[in-house]
C-alpha cells in the first residue's frame, strides 16, 4: 500500500531538527579539523562588516553590548527557519533540500575564506560533514508513514488476532508521538555534541594563556597613587577600573586565541627598515608604565564605555625610531590578527604623549578580552581609530591611501576624545534623603587634563566642585560636590573644563560621527525622612 507523503508541518519540524544537527556537526568538525574559525561566527563577522551603518546603530541602541550575542542568536534562528522551509519542500521533493543545504553550506565556506585565520579547505570538509548529517537526519524524519514503521501491534490496530484499520486520527497521533521521541533524541544529541565541541575547542584552540606569560621589567615604575587622588564615596568610579569591569567594545564575535610561538609583530610600510618581533623579543625591550583613560566613541553622555587603567608596554616611538619613519608617512595603521584595522596620525606618536604597544593592564598580562598578547593604547584618541587589540602589524602609510575599519562606515577619521564629566552618585532616579548629599563622579580630557568641574542644581548657577588629586593629564579625575538638598524633584548637571581652560560644550550631539557632546544631567527625588 502506498504511503502518503509527510505533511508540510511535519516537513517543517523535520527541517528544523535537521538544521540543528547540521549546525552542531559542522561546528564540532570545524573544531576537530582546526579550521581556524567557527562557521557560524564567520558568517556573523561577514554580517557585521557588511551591514549598513543605520542598521548597526539601531542594533547598538537597542541591544547595547549584547548586540553580538543577539546577532549569533539571529543567525541560528535564520538557519533554523531556512531549515523549516527546506523541510517543507523536501516533503515533496527531497532534492530541493539537498540543493538548499549545499548552497547555504557554500555561503559558510565563503565566509570562512574571508577571515584572515580561516582555512577554506578544512572548512569545506567540516561543512560537508554537517550537510551530510543534516540531510541524513532530514531523510530519516521524512520517512513517509500513514502508520509509522516500527510501530507496535497496538499502534497498528492489531489486537487478539483481529486487524482493525487505524483511522487518520490514530495515525496522526502515533506520528506525533514518534516525531516527538526522535526530535527529543536529536536535540539531546545536538546539545551533548555542542557542549563536547565547546570543550574540545577550548582545548585545541586555547592558545597561550595570559597567566603563562612573565612580563619584562619596567624601567621606571610609576609610584602608587597618593590617597589624595581618590575620594571614598560609595558608587563613585574607582581611580583604576578593574580589568573584569573595563568596557569591551570590538567587532570580534569570538576573542582571538593567539599562540605566542607563532605570533609576530611586524612594522611595515613607509619605513627604512621593516622588521618583525617575536613576543619574547618585544617583551625584552625597555618598557614603561602609563596611566591612560580610554573611551569608546559610541559612549553616550554619562555612559559607562570609558575606563582608566595603568598600562605597561613598549613606547610606540621606540619601534618607530628603530624602523625609521619616512617623510610623508602621515598615518599609523594597526592591524589585528583577525583583520580589524584602525589608523591615527603619525604625529600623535611623536608629540610628547606616551602611546604604547601595551603588554599589561593594571599589573597583569593583558586579558584576552583586552587584546592579549599586545595592543595599541594612544592617549587622547577614541579606541576606534587607535586601540587595536590582538595587534599583529603596525603599518606606516598616508591618510589618503588608507581608511581604518570604521571610517568608511561614517565615523570621523581623526577621533579625538571629547572633554566629558559624568555623575556617578547619586544615581538617576534615586531618592537621597534631604540634607547634605554628596554628588560625585569622574571627568576626563586626555592629553589636556581637567582643571575644573562644576555642578548646577535645577536652573541655578554653576558651582565649583572639589577635585581629587590628578594622576596625569591622560587620566580621568574624580570630583565631588556637597549639595544641601531640599525635598522634592531636582535636576543635577555637570560640566568640565580642560587643562587649556576650555569648558565642554553644552550642545547635545549623538556619538556618530566623532563622539557625543553635552552636559550629563540626571533627575533625583529628594525625600524628607524626618
Amino acid at each position: 500500500m502506498t504511503r502518503p507523503a509527510p505533511s508540510r508541518r511535519h516537513g517543517a519540524r523535520a527541517g528544523v531538527v535537521a538544521s540543528m544537527a547540521a549546525l552542531a556537526t559542522g561546528e564540532v568538525a570545524a573544531v576537530v579539523l582546526g579550521t581556524g574559525t567557527s562557521l557560524v561566527l564567520a558568517v556573523g563577522q561577514e554580517v557585521i562588516e557588511r551591514v549598513p551603518p543605520a542598521v548597526e546603530d539601531a542594533a547598538i541602541d537597542l541591544f547595547g553590548t549584547a548586540d553580538k550575542l543577539v546577532l549569533v542568536m539571529a543567525i541560528v534562528a535564520v538557519a533554523l527557519a531556512l531549515g523549516a522551509a527546506l523541510g517543507m519542500a523536501a516533503a515533496r521533493r527531497f532534492w530541493i533540500a539537498a540543493v538548499g543545504f549545499t548552497l547555504f553550506a557554500a555561503l559558510g565556506v565563503a565566509a570562512v575564506a574571508s577571515r584572515p585565520t580561516g582555512d577554506p579547505a578544512l572548512s569545506a570538509v567540516a561543512v560537508g560533514a554537517g550537510v551530510g548529517v543534516g540531510l541524513l537526519v532530514l531523510r530519516r524524519r521524512l520517512a513517509p508513514a500513514a502508520v509509522p514503521l516500527g510501530a507496535s501491534s497496538r499502534d497498528r490496530g492489531e489486537t487478539a488476532g483481529v486487524v482493525h484499520p487505524a483511522g487518520p486520527t490514530d495515525a496522526a497521533e502515533v506520528g506525533r508521538r514518534r516525531f516527538l521521541r526522535l526530535a527529543v533524541t536529536t536535540v539531546g544529541a545536538v546539545a551533548v555534541t555542542g557542549f563536547a565541541g565547546r570543550g574540545v575547542a577550548r582545548w585545541l584552540g586555547r592558545g597561550t594563556q595570559p597567566g603563562e606569560v612573565t612580563l619584562g621589567p619596567v624601567s621606571v615604575p610609576l609610584a602608587r597613587p597618593a590617597s589624595a587622588a581618590s575620594f571614598e564615596i560609595d558608587g563613585l568610579s574607582p581611580l583604576f577600573t578593574p580589568n573584569p569591569r573595563f568596557f569591551r567594545i570590538d567587532t570580534a564575535l569570538a576573542v582571538p586565541r593567539v599562540e605566542l610561538e607563532t605570533w609576530r609583530l611586524r612594522v611595515t610600510g613607509m619605513v627604512d627598515q621593516p622588521f618583525e618581533l617575536t613576543f619574547e623579543e618585544l617583551n625584552a625591550m625597555p618598557q614603561v608604565e602609563a596611566d591612560i583613560t580610554l573611551a569608546c566613541v559610541s559612549n553616550e553622555v554619562g555612559g559607562d564605555l570609558v575606563g582608566n587603567a595603568r598600562w605597561q608596554g613598549v613606547p610606540l616611538a621606540d619601534l618607530l625610531e628603530r624602523a625609521g619613519v619616512r617623510p610623508g608617512a602621515t598615518q599609523i595603521v594597526g592591524r589585528s590578527v583577525d583583520g580589524w584595522t584602525a589608523g591615527f596620525p603619525t604625529e600623535t606618536a611623536l608629540d610628547g604623549r606616551t602611546p604604547l604597544v601595551a603588554l599589561a593592564m593594571n599589573g597583569e598580562p593583558l586579558p584576552r578580552d583586552h587584546g592579549f598578547p599586545a595592543r595599541l593604547v594612544v592617549p587622547g584618541l577614541f579606541g576606534y581609530v587607535s586601540a587595536t587589540k590582538w595587534l599583529s602589524e603596525i603599518e606606516l602609510t598616508t591618510f589618503e591611501d588608507f581608511d581604518g575599519y570604521w571610517v568608511p562606515r561614517g565615523w570621523s577619521k581623526l577621533g579625538p576624545v571629547e572633554t566629558q564629566a559624568r555623575i556617578d552618585v547619586p544615581g538617576f532616579g534615586s531618592q537621597p534623603p534631604a540634607g547634605l548629599v554628596p554628588v560625585a563622579g569622574v571627568a576626563w580630557a586626555p592629553t589636556l587634563g581637567i582643571s575644573r568641574v562644576e555642578v548646577a542644581v535645577d536652573e541655578g548657577p554653576w558651582k565649583e566642585a572639589t577635585l581629587a588629586g590628578a594622576l596625569d593629564v591622560d587620566t580621568w579625575r574624580q570630583w565631588r560636590y556637597d549639595w544641601d538638598a531640599a525635598p522634592g524633584r531636582h535636576e543635577l548637571r555637570v560640566r568640565a573644563t580642560d587643562g587649556a581652560g576650555v569648558t565642554q560644550t553644552a550642545e547635545r550631539t549623538l556619538p556618530r560621527p566623532g563622539g557625543a557632546t553635552g552636559n550629563h544631567t540626571i533627575a533625583v527625588n529628594v525625600v524628607d525622612r524626618g
